[in-house]
């Protein structure tokens, strides 16, 4: 029977194309704010993955995979608040969010 896609290759293909698009993004940009979303991107791509393999797992009643996934989410809070205050202090700064243009940092 080929052809048929089981639900976990479905849930891995939609994670490998949001990882894609969000390594993309973070390479491709030169906007501070849109390599921010990129990681964001990527990280949920590794929490549906958690999800995955956590759902279709022998026993998924050990919530291990969920685990893993809150404390992802509560990671991914904390990267996105510390790097929208940098951004917010580079600009001010600096006056542009353009990561070419910030080549140096000076105190």
């Amino acid at each position: 029977m080929t052809g048929i896609v089981t639900p976990l290759t479905g849930y891995l293909v939609v994670a490998a194309l949001l990882f894609s698009i969000g390594l993309a993004g973070a390479l491709t940009r030169r906007n501070a704010i849109l390599v921010l979303i990129g990681i964001e991107l990527m990280l949920n791509a590794a929490n549906l993955n958690l999800i995955a393999f956590w759902r279709y797992a022998p026993h998924p009643e050990a919530l291990t995979g969920m685990m893993f996934a809150i404390f992802s989410i509560a990671v991914a809070a904390g990267e996105a608040a510390v790097g929208l205050g940098l951004v917010i202090a580079i600009y001010r700064h600096a006056h542009t969010t353009d990561l070419d243009q910030l080549s140096r940092m000076k105190g």
